[in-house]
């Protein structure tokens, strides 16, 4: 535990921040760490502030965890692990689509597209999570 704030402080802390709008997060992100996020998600903006809180309070990730994420490396879109020139097919409104996985997207059509969102996106003309568009996963 850091700094002088007690665990029963913290917990509370963390149930205030749940019952607060958008602009008293912003209020209290500011007070307490400047100026906030740009966010316009109410319950990310919660998360975050909840997780900085407890941070302040206990300590943030311990270095062996560090250590771990960092050998990680970046997360792959999804889809990618499905490898270089796999082809992923679709009916769409009467259309036979294909897009194939390359090294640096998704492609299809002629058009290179970074992330299978925005392939699916292009192809629906409406924002569509792309997973879910060529039944990568299941509709929540």
């Amino acid at each position: 535990m850091s700094g002088d704030q007690s665990i029963s402080d913290t917990k509370q802390l963390v149930r205030e921040i749940e019952g607060m709008d958008l602009e008293a997060l912003r209020r209290f992100w500011r007070r307490r760490y400047g100026t906030p996020p740009t966010l316009r998600s109410e319950p990310i903006m919660r998360m975050l502030l909840g997780w900085r809180v407890q941070t302040d309070a206990y300590g943030g990730i311990n270095a062996d965890t560090r250590k771990a994420l960092a050998r990680t490396g970046s997360p792959q879109p999804e889809g990618r692990r499905l490898g270089v020139g796999a082809v992923l097919t679709r009916n769409w409104k009467g259309r036979e689509i294909k897009v194939v996985v390359e090294s640096d997207g998704f492609r299809w059509d002629g058009e290179l597209y970074p992330s299978l969102s925005a392939t699916a996106t292009a192809i629906a003309g409406s924002r569509w999570n792309g997973p879910r568009f060529f039944g990568l996963r299941d509709a929540v």
